[in-house]
């Protein structure tokens, strides 16, 4: 694995992983800044913020699938082009409203809603590319690579995101994000991937391809049943990061510094997780992956109960750990156990039912916190974690998947088959 990091001397994986990472941390200033933008507005509330970002999120989960099927039919780095450029004009419309002080909720909601659909654009092009720029007997180091970038710049994001909104205000952090995302678009412009490439054409219509896909995605109970789990997960996560942390970071943990020292938590935790991932070969990843997200109730608890802000850090750099972790399980097993001609159409499946409901989470979230208060909210997040994490426990298909035995490694000092993906 050692001699595989020669990849990084490749111009292309080089222009690659350097947009990926650029464009992250353009992500990880985002929260910071809008959270604390909008709320900073005359007259904003938790309802306020909840209304922007769930018209940010709504529009990734509703074309996810239709970014699937743009990213096989066009030249994924044209496609890549183009989400990267719709998230840079984006954030730049909302730096310049909030800097100029014309912040209309509708107008605010539109970008918003425009960053969303660039992300249901850009997710499954960059899950495509990625074999288009890198070897195939280099695809571990090359996602371990982008991961440990990515990884890196939200660290940094959490950090400068929170600084900058504290120095410069939201709406020059917002200008920030959306002059990363241009960035990213230019180097990704810069690849110049082959005609050969480029991905092909459909052999069907898309209504067939997508019911093969769901074959596939449906007749795999462990599937199924963690991304079950993850749609109300992930709802409550939503309502937690997205607006009931910042609010009550706001009301009484200090403001938008304490609310970046949360994120930079988990920022660090994902580091950690990407070394520990390297290693770990569980012989039940599925079942190991679903127990660890147990802990990620763990902040929510913290927020709920007022306890000290370190405290809270911890929780988060917890959270990070676990679910970096998860990740590399969960992508290493949908690699090997789902056909490679399927995998693209359950991948979308996949991420299509863990984030359905986060819209709604974070639609409930403001009115929730001020009908029963952002502490007792959270503490039902907490909850919401922990039963479905349970529920999910009780799939025969989820505790009995076994990993396949290991190969005996063939040159000394490499591991055997099959390796954990981290991206």
């Amino acid at each position: 694995m050692v001699n595989d990091l020669g990849l990084l001397r490749d111009r292309r994986f080089t222009l690659l992983l350097s947009a990926r990472t650029i464009s992250v941390l353009g992500s990880a200033f985002a929260p910071v800044a809008l959270a604390f933008g909008v709320l900073g507005l005359p007259g904003a509330d938790a309802t306020t913020l909840s209304v922007v970002l769930t018209a940010e999120s709504l529009p990734m989960v509703v074309f996810m699938l239709v970014g699937g099927v743009i990213a096989d039919r066009f030249p994924r780095q044209r496609v890549m082009m183009a989400g990267e450029s719709i998230n840079a004009l984006a954030f730049l419309a909302l730096a310049a409203m909030m800097l100029v002080g014309w912040t209309p909720l509708p107008a605010l909601a539109a970008a918003a809603a425009a960053s969303g659909l660039a992300m249901a654009v850009l997710f499954p092009a960059l899950t495509g590319i990625i074999p288009e720029v890198v070897p195939a007997d280099r695809l571990q180091t090359g996602n371990a690579l982008l991961g440990l970038g990515a990884n890196v710049s939200r660290v940094a994001g959490a950090v400068l995101g929170g600084g900058t909104v504290l120095l410069l205000g939201g709406g020059w952090a917002l200008a920030v994000s959306g002059a990363m995302f241009a960035t990213a678009a230019v180097l990704i412009a810069l690849l110049r991937l082959e005609r050969g490439e480029r991905p092909a054409d459909g052999s069907g219509s898309v209504l067939a391809d997508l019911r093969d896909g769901w074959r596939e995605f449906s007749s795999r109970q462990w599937i199924w049943v963690v991304v079950a789990q993850f749609s109300v997960l992930v709802m409550a996560m939503q309502a937690g990061h997205g607006v009931l942390g910042p609010l009550l970071a706001k009301e009484s943990l200090g403001g938008p510094a304490a609310w970046s020292a949360f994120l930079v938590g988990e920022a660090v935790g994902t580091l950690v997780g990407v070394l520990v991932s390297l290693r770990l070969r569980p012989r039940r990843p599925i079942l190991l992956g679903t127990l660890l997200c147990l802990p990620t109730a763990l902040p929510y608890v913290l927020l709920g109960l007022d306890a000290p802000l370190w405290a809270i850090v911890g929780g988060s750099f917890v959270l990070g750990i676990c679910f970096d972790v998860f990740g590399v399980l969960w992508q290493t097993t949908m690699q090997r156990e789902v056909p490679a001609e399927s995998l693209s159409r359950v991948s979308a499946y996949d991420a299509l039912g863990s984030l359905m409901f986060g819209p709604i989470g974070l639609m409930l979230a403001g009115p929730v916190a001020a009908l029963v208060g952002a502490e007792t909210a959270l503490l039902g997040c907490a909850a919401i974690v922990v039963l479905s994490t349970l529920a999910a426990l009780t799939s025969p298909g989820v505790r009995n998947l076994r990993a396949p035995q290991p190969e005996p490694p063939e040159p000394p000092g490499q591991f055997g088959r099959p390796e954990p993906v981290s991206g």
